[in-house]
């Protein structure tokens, strides 16, 4: 008998899709979401590397377009009052506020100065949450995807005993596919938190060291104004 229960096991499909093949309803669904959630998370992951990698490249090249000893007015003409790159934009936010704290007979309206930090300030928030955008879904998915693949395989297993109970068999022909398959959904949910955690933590702090190189130039250029408001 054992012997015949041993060569039935042996017969069954335990490969990945017999075993979602196999599952109930409401553990496909949860597999469903999981394997979504971590699709989700890897084009993210994806973009934001990408999108950080073009910001470091973009203020390196402006950094050293800046401190090249070309004229303010004349850099911010090339580059106009809209344009790509982030550290282009902060620095168009500054000049537009300079010139418009002009009059028309050269002097300049009080306050000047804490008018351009602000308009900067306002300028890196805005690039900041550019950045950021996105992590809030690998926090969630990081945090909740070892829950609901618990849940599928809390439900697998109950399923499973049920199947022991309806059959009134203890064998492991009977137990072995239904605990699989509530297995399949922890792994799953792991799959998916175990990514989204780590590259939220990395791409966090690689958007908190991009916003303040940002902020390191916005006063390194309020310095430079100053200095003509001051002159």
């Amino acid at each position: 008998m054992e012997a015949e229960t041993l060569a039935l096991a042996q017969e069954m499909d335990f490969s990945m899709w017999a075993l979602f093949a196999r599952a109930t309803f409401i553990v496909k669904l949860v597999m469903l979401m999981l394997i979504l959630a971590s699709f989700w998370s890897w084009s993210i992951i994806i973009q934001k590397l990408i999108t950080y990698r073009g910001a470091r490249r973009e203020a390196a090249v402006f950094d050293r377009r800046f401190w090249s000893g070309e004229p303010l007015d004349g850099l911010f003409d090339e580059i106009g009052p809209d344009p790509d790159g982030q550290s282009e934009r902060i620095f168009a936010a500054g000049m537009i506020e300079w010139r418009r704290s002009h009059r028309d007979d050269g002097d300049l309206i009080a306050g000047a100065t804490a008018r351009i930090d602000r308009s900067m300030d306002v300028a890196i928030a805005k690039e900041a949450d550019r950045l950021q955008g996105g992590l809030q879904v690998l926090a969630t998915v990081g945090s909740t995807a070892p829950f609901i693949g618990l849940f599928g395989t809390v439900w697998g297993i109950m399923h499973a005993f049920m199947a022991i109970a309806a059959q009134q068999n203890t064998s492991l022909v009977v137990v072995a596919p239904g605990i699989a398959e509530a297995l399949l959904a922890t792994a799953l949910g792991l799959l998916a938190a175990i990514p989204a955690v780590i590259f939220y933590n990395k791409l966090s702090a690689d958007a908190d060291r991009i916003v303040a190189g940002y902020e390191a130039f916005a006063d390194e250029f309020a310095t430079i104004l100053s200095r003509q408001l001051d002159s």
